[in-house]
């Protein structure tokens, strides 16, 4: 049996010590400088249209052009009154008002004040891989934070590290990915960083709880074998 024990406790330290998968990825500032917390989310204002959003639209004087509901779909193009179809996809409401504008003024009418508001933004789906107790594809929002993602896979399993949570992101054509201290987040030391649409989630395993957990699993065996011995 001390055989046994002394096994199993240089297992662990291997565990404990051995290299992780996710330390070669950016940490602490560099990693909140890809991907920011919250508290700096984008704004309304700064919002990108995308497919599946629904928009209002309205022309200072012209009621009669007034929609309570387009519909961006999933090429990024509305429908707009006289203008026609008008792609307003990966812009801000603000560009999407002025280029509507640009039409209207061309065509019809003089020094047009478009208002466009985004009413409903389309829920962005984010997936949730790893040590977390329900794996899988789910919907977010833009006030949606890390915290609040891996609640939404009913939170980590408790093998995770929760030193190795990793968020993977593609932006303007580049991968990229940052490593977050979940421990250090929940405490309120480290921000929360904002998760959005597309993102993958990857919570690690810490080996170090996962031998410890076999061990205990298999302590019973261990005690048989103890009582043949004798």
């Amino acid at each position: 049996m001390p055989k046994v024990a002394a096994a199993t406790a240089a297992s662990l330290c291997l565990a404990g010590c051995g290299p992780h998968l996710y330390n070669h990825l950016p940490s602490d500032a560099p990693a909140y400088k890809m991907m920011p917390p919250i508290e700096d989310a984008v704004s309304p204002s700064q919002y990108q249209i995308a497919p599946g959003d629904e928009l209002t639209y309205s022309v200072l004087g012209e009621p009669d052009m007034a929609i309570q509901k387009l519909v961006v779909d999933d090429a990024g193009y509305i429908q707009v009154p006289l203008a026609g179809s008008i792609r307003v996809g990966g812009l801000t409401t603000t560009a999407a008002k002025q280029q509507i504008e640009q039409v209207l003024g061309a065509r019809y009418i003089k020094s047009p004040d478009v208002t466009l508001n985004i009413t409903t933004p389309m829920p962005h789906l984010v997936n949730i891989e790893g040590e977390v107790t329900q794996p899988g594809s789910y919907a977010v929002t833009r006030d949606t934070t890390l915290l609040g993602a891996l609640a939404l896979a009913r939170s980590p399993t408790n093998r995770a590290s929760f030193t190795e949570v990793v968020i993977f992101r593609t932006q303007a054509g580049k991968r990229l990915a940052a490593r977050f201290n979940v421990t250090r987040i929940r405490a309120g030391v480290d921000p929360d960083p904002q998760i959005l649409g597309g993102d993958l989630v990857v919570v690690g395993l810490s080996h170090s709880k996962s031998i410890y957990r076999d061990v205990l699993q298999a302590a019973p065996l261990f005690n048989v074998f103890t009582q043949l011995k004798y």
